[in-house]
């Protein structure tokens, strides 16, 4: 099997959506933030699919498929946000983008509802992942932030995750930039990261009426050669 790793295309969008609702289907942050009985995996995928368009302009989005795969089956997909110095205006391009975004995302929850998302837990998560990333986003440079990574549970163990995470350290190395992930899993990926340079950063706690997840902040040094 040749895994090769390249941008997001439309004609991936529907693959990459497949691919993140399966490896995510037992996230931790996921149960936590949506209610399973009234999950709409119609509304998700839509949602995913919105994100990935937005992505294709604005963020580092890739797949990974293999080579030697007639049906091009998407295998793996990572989206990295890329780093925005805090000495820069925000550019009209990001400014658009943003409010695309937004606009889309409203449209679709009036069409298709929340899909079983609890407003109040995802608006607790955006205030401590804020209060994260003002602790810890301290360079001017900014950050690779890995939105995203995720492989198929069947091409799991093979290396894709480690060779969507290369696609990008690699420029991050080039460039002298930090990068900067938030975990649902302590076990097994905190080891995974931290062999391919990420150090723990930050523990980042979620709490609503009784229930609460751990998110775990990583960052990763450059590597100069």
């Amino acid at each position: 099997m040749l895994v090769q790793v390249t941008t997001l295309t439309e004609a991936d969008i529907s693959g990459a959506v497949t691919c993140i609702q399966q490896a995510f289907k037992d996230d931790p942050y996921n149960h936590w933030v949506f209610d399973k009985d009234n999950f709409s995996f119609e509304r998700n995928a839509v949602s995913l699919a919105i994100r990935c368009r937005w992505g294709m302009s604005h963020a580092l989005f890739h797949v990974a498929k293999d080579n030697d795969d007639p049906t091009g089956e998407v295998l793996g997909v990572a989206c990295w946000l890329p780093p925005r110095s805090s000495q820069t205006a925000l550019i009209w391009h990001d400014w658009a983008g943003d409010w695309w975004l937004w606009f889309s995302q409203v449209r679709m929850n009036m069409w298709y509802g929340r899909g079983g998302l609890n407003v109040q837990r995802y608006w607790i998560w955006k205030a401590r992942q804020a209060e994260a990333q003002e602790q810890l986003w301290t360079d001017a440079k900014g950050y690779y932030f890995c939105n995203i990574v995720t492989v198929l549970p069947k091409a799991q163990g093979r290396g894709i995750g480690k060779l969507l995470f290369k696609h990008v350290i690699d420029q991050a190395d080039r460039e002298g930039v930090k990068c900067y992930l938030e975990s649902s899993r302590a076990v097994p990926n905190m080891a995974i990261y931290e062999k391919m340079g990420f150090d723990m950063a930050r523990e980042m706690e979620c709490a609503d009426d009784g229930t609460a997840i751990t998110l775990y902040c990583m960052m990763r040094e450059p590597k100069l050669s």
